[in-house]
């Protein structure tokens, strides 16, 4: 006999729980995407109270674009880190390159024209999805170019997150094992097994307290409130339009992060709805406004000085565990996120994190990126036995790590006037010959001269 809706615990996204349960519920989304939300505006120097506020506008808002039927909290995103900290350091380099700076305001509103670039670069790909499908997308923007780049973005930070971690080898690896124990062993622990990365850095902080390497100074400086350093878009400076393409160019690898994020949530709230006896809800059908959603709330951080954003997996598991997809949920959440925004001492506590700490998060975090590439790429059983799809990834994965890696200030030296005048940034050359190697095999494709696609031997 079905279960009648009241014997079946959970929200759908139009539910609206009683209001202790959906403070109490919105605080433990608000715990699950803190670390990985903060540590990327403590890796670009950002504020971290404005990321905080700019989350949480930007959820909300995000949100009510898409009617409220798209349950997703939004934070920051690892897949920018590479490019923005190549634009920071081009163009503000005397704070970034300061270890004792937390805060590059310079810096920081000349990559905020460029995440609103991704912003509208993410809106209008949605709309395009509306219009003709995702099908034809798909198309030009194959899992063997998506992949590749994510595995780019991953293993050209391998530099950075090393270089942090010498500042205190061992105090990085306690931190890296010690988070990638707490991220293996505490699967399925309920709420600690969605927050490794967080534990990782309490156990590494104390590790580095006991060891005489944590400045406490400045927390007790710290007023308990305080209004974040929000900053204006640098469009007056012609600097800032050359980051546009070049960190537009990112969102190649998180549209598909972003879509497989709702089909895994799609599916969760159906197998809810089902027990509850209602109608299915497929929000996956919504790919186009679900992308859409994911370009406003780029171009409200953007505009506010935040990090580029992305909705997160972690909440989504979260949401998945217990069963919870109210988006009135999500909007107490991101209330949570802009009323931490405003305090002081939380900012100054996690500046106070040592840069060794940092660089023991960011070694297995790094490569978590570069291995979702992966992931990917066997996802969708792209056949690595076909010479043009090795010839699109191999490209790709040269030109990225290898030109980041390799080549001064990790640029190509092709200058481009007004865009690029510094030359074109490694990981956004390798998207760029990625896409056009890719439209070639589509405009001469192989079949046509009389050449017989190999057989995936891994099917």
């Amino acid at each position: 006999m079905e279960k009648s809706a009241e014997k079946v615990y959970g929200y759908l996204p139009q539910d609206i729980p009683p209001v202790g349960a959906m403070l109490s519920l919105g605080f433990q989304q608000v715990l699950t995407m803190f670390p990985a939300t903060v540590l990327v505006a403590l890796l670009t120097k950002f504020d971290v109270g404005v990321t905080l506020l700019a989350s949480g506008i930007g959820t909300i808002i995000a949100l009510l674009v898409s009617g409220r039927r798209i349950p997703m909290y939004y934070g920051s995103s690892f897949s920018y880190i590479a490019v923005v900290v190549s634009v920071m350091s081009i163009y503000d380099p005397a704070c970034f390159g300061d270890a004792a700076q937390f805060y590059c305001p310079t810096g920081v509103r000349i990559v905020q024209v460029g995440i609103m670039g991704t912003g509208l670069l993410n809106i209008l790909t949605g709309l395009l999805i509306m219009r003709i499908g995702k099908e034809a997308l798909d198309r030009v923007l194959p899992p063997v170019v998506t992949g590749s780049i994510a595995i780019t973005i991953g293993i050209a930070l391998a530099g950075a997150a090393l270089g942090m971690a010498s500042a205190n080898w061992t105090v990085a690896l306690i931190t890296l094992v010690a988070t990638v124990a707490f991220s293996v062993y505490l699967q399925g622990k309920g709420l600690l097994g969605m927050l490794p990365i967080l534990l990782g850095a309490v156990f590494g902080f104390i590790v580095a307290l006991i060891m005489g390497q944590v400045d406490m100074s400045g927390v007790a400086a710290a007023q308990w409130v305080r209004v974040p350093n929000i900053t204006l878009p640098a469009f007056e400076n012609p600097a800032a339009w050359g980051t546009v393409l070049s960190i537009a160019l990112i969102a190649i690898a998180t549209v598909p992060e972003s879509t497989a994020h709702l089909y895994q949530m799609s599916l969760y709230i159906d197998a809810l709805a089902k027990e509850m006896g209602k109608e299915p809800l497929e929000i996956k059908n919504l790919i186009g406004l679900n992308l859409v959603a994911d370009g406003t709330d780029d171009m409200i951080v953007g505009f506010m000085g935040g990090c580029s954003g992305t909705n997160y997996g972690e909440n989504n598991s979260l949401m998945a565990i217990t069963r919870n997809y109210s988006v009135a949920v999500l909007m107490a959440a991101g209330g949570i996120a802009i009323a931490l925004g405003f305090i002081g001492k939380l900012a100054a506590v996690v500046q106070s994190i040592p840069v060794a700490v940092t660089g023991g998060l960011s070694i297995y975090l790094f490569g978590v990126i570069g291995m979702q590439g992966v992931a990917l790429i066997m996802s969708e059983k792209v056949n690595l036995f076909d010479p043009r799809q090795l010839a699109v990834g191999a490209s790709i994965l040269v030109c990225g790590i290898g030109g980041s890696m390799g080549l001064p200030n990790g640029m190509f030296p092709f200058p481009i006037p007004g865009i690029f005048p510094d030359g074109i940034p490694a990981i956004v050359f390798a998207a760029i010959v990625g896409i056009l190697m890719n439209a070639v095999f589509l405009i001469f494709p192989p079949e046509k001269f009389g050449v017989t696609e190999r057989d995936n031997l891994n099917l």
